[in-house]
């Protein structure tokens, strides 16, 4: 008796497991998978809510589907993870106060940020929306939910230091939605 309830302990720790990694696994590596998220669970049939507890939702790669309504220069940026897509558009002002990166949250895009980049153009700032690692044009199908996208942060920063037009240190502004903020305070406190 007590050797079955081992085995049967030991079975149900390790489908337990195996389940927790399907569900880690779809939320950090995107598909496209018909391209839409799985339905709410109100939506689904049971046979399907059984089948998304086991093997977690469908977590299609984000894209920008959205157009800027303003002038933007397409621009690819060098990361270690590999060629990262973003937006560059400058103030109807003459001479930007400077300028702000924009990154967008988990499962999100530059084009998610449309909305406050218009509000830092009208304050006169240059504005660069960076789709990050996995997501929009960028390279890749994954994410490590700021971690790497440390990364992104930091080569956005040399890029933007690196340009004509690079503005100071101190008139450079770094905003993040969510993970885009957790990608900010990663690479300020360890890639400097």
């Amino acid at each position: 008796m007590k050797r079955r309830l081992l085995l049967l302990g030991s079975l149900v720790f390790i489908a337990s497991n195996m389940v927790a990694f399907m569900h880690a696994w779809r939320f950090t590596h995107f598909t496209d998978e018909d391209g839409r998220h799985s339905p709410n669970p109100e939506q689904l049939s049971a046979s399907h809510k059984l089948w998304v507890l086991l093997t977690g939702v469908n977590n299609p790669r984000p894209q920008s589907h959205l157009t800027p309504s303003f002038a933007v220069e397409d621009v690819t940026i060098a990361s270690p993870n590999g060629p990262l897509a973003a937006w560059y558009a400058r103030p109807d002002t003459a001479a930007p106060k400077g300028t702000v990166a924009l990154f967008h949250g988990y499962t999100g895009s530059k084009a998610h940020l449309l909305h406050e980049a218009g509000y830092f153009r009208q304050l006169g700032y240059a504005v660069l929306l960076v789709d990050q690692t996995g997501s929009g044009s960028s390279a890749g199908s994954r994410t490590t939910i700021g971690y790497r996208e440390a990364d992104d942060v930091a080569a956005a920063v040399r890029y933007l230091r690196a340009q004509k037009t690079a503005t100071s240190p101190d008139s450079l502004v770094l905003y993040g939605v969510s993970m885009g903020a957790v990608a900010i305070m990663r690479a300020e406190a360890e890639l400097g």
